[in-house]
């Protein structure tokens, strides 16, 4: 196996992983909640986490990827038997994610289909996601994200290098717009001035981020990192990552919201500020339906390269845990993933009605996999790999690219003590939150 699992080069992995973290939340939910939360002071705090929890865990992650070559399910075997349910987890979430997350990636594709052919959104938003048709948009997004699967990680580095780099000039692009329009400095000032208002609840909702934003716990860096060379410094490379998806959130918000403040819009929308409030921004600005088009194939290379990292996770579960061909796992677990994603597909038309613990079924898929698996998952990593495992072992695995580790003692307490309990505020914070969705208090 080792044969094919094997990045061809530095560059096509760092891209690959990047794109992997950086995903649709990055584009609006992060400069969202910075202009939230206290602007630049939340930034500060979020980047104290990315360092104290974020890279930590990406770190461990990677590490133990490369050190047993293997997926998720048998990585955390090695570990100790006892810890296969942290790979379970690992191998369930990004399969459940997958099955709502590829329903995004298909309204994107309508738009984007939309705008090129007429030069103009869906003409109305809330209609389109209840009509039955969405089912068709999520399967050609996730034929997409099964196409570039099934070329293996050749494909999947060809896609990152050519995306991932698209994606930072689309970008650039429409900063220059966003910016150029009269009253945008209003914008900037949401993102970035310090404000009054940071409060604990602040606070949470940066570690929150940091959490989800790096893709922690969801089996995609143990995975990348199997691929990986052991000449690669794990530490760099993860840094370079976190860098590079830091850096996207806040140009996204540079590129988003000085519009938005321009003409008069609601910033806090989460996907409605994507697909109703920016169409209404391009449609005033001149040249409008060139931006549109340039920004919906931004969020749409957002969107797949996250897909593509989330369904190679359940692909590689399939070829080492069952010994399955990559032609199978992919064409097998790609079909199903589609087929679960239907119900998310019809959540807000034929099921419209049907609710689960108060949850729309989209909804619901997202809750089980974001408050559920992902951070219980985090817990019990720590916990096996911090006390039941030999952490010394990873430590040696990452010093073979990165001879001066300088900081192992602090990794090793930060995986042991710190990170642990950082990701036991998020699984609170989450089922506090389910609690109030649940009883409407």
């Amino acid at each position: 196996m080792m044969g094919e699992k094997q990045w061809g080069s530095r560059i096509g992995f760092l891209l690959a992983t990047a794109g992997a973290a950086i995903g649709l939340g990055n584009l609006w939910k992060f400069p969202y909640l910075m202009g939230e939360n206290g602007g630049f002071t939340f930034l500060v705090v979020y980047l104290i986490f990315v360092l104290i929890l974020g890279l930590p865990c990406m770190m461990l992650e990677m590490s133990l990827g490369r050190y047993t070559g293997r997926d998720p399910i048998q990585s955390y075997k090695i570990v100790n038997p006892k810890a296969k349910i942290v790979g379970i987890f690992g191998v369930l979430a990004p399969f459940i994610i997958l099955s709502y997350y590829s329903v995004i990636g298909g309204w994107l594709i309508k738009y984007v289909v939309s705008y090129v052919t007429t030069f103009n959104a869906p003409a109305d938003f809330g209609a389109f996601i209840a009509s039955p048709t969405t089912v068709i948009w999520h399967f050609i997004f996730m034929a997409m994200v099964i196409y570039v699967c099934y070329k293996g990680i050749g494909g999947i580095e060809k896609a990152s290098k050519i995306m991932l780099p698209a994606l930072f000039v689309l970008l650039i692009i429409i900063i220059f717009r966003s910016v150029s329009l009269k009253g945008s400095m209003e914008g900037i000032k949401f993102i970035f001035a310090p404000k009054k208002g940071f409060s604990l609840a602040s606070v949470n909702a940066a570690l929150g981020q940091v959490f989800y934003s790096l893709s922690l716990c969801m089996g995609i860096t143990i995975t990348y990192g199997s691929y990986l060379s052991k000449k690669e410094n794990i530490p760099k490379s993860c840094a370079v990552v976190a860098g590079m998806d830091t850096l996207l959130a806040i140009l996204a918000g540079i590129a988003i919201f000085p519009a938005v403040f321009v003409f008069g819009l609601e910033p806090g929308q989460g996907p409605g500020l994507v697909f109703v409030t920016l169409p209404k921004v391009f449609g005033a600005m001149s040249g409008g339906s060139i931006f549109a088009i340039a920004f919906f194939i931004l969020m749409f290379f957002a969107a797949l390269t996250s897909a593509i990292a989330l369904l190679e996770v359940v692909v590689s579960f399939a070829i080492d845990s069952w010994g399955w061909s990559r032609n199978k796992s992919v064409a097998v677990m790609g079909i199903a993933v589609a087929v679960l994603g239907i119900p998310s597909a019809l959540s807000s038309g034929l099921l419209a009605d049907v609710t689960i613990l108060n949850y729309s079924v989209f909804d619901f898929i997202g809750m089980i996999s974001d408050n559920i698996l992902l951070p219980i998952g985090g817990i019990l990593m720590c916990y096996f790999i911090g006390w039941k495992f030999d952490i010394t072992k990873l430590t040696d695995e990452m010093e073979q690219g990165c001879p001066n580790f300088k900081i192992k003692k602090l990794w090793i307490a930060s995986i042991k003590y710190v990170a642990p309990i950082l990701l036991i505020i998020v699984t609170v914070s989450g089922f506090v939150g389910v609690y109030h969705s649940i009883t409407g208090m």
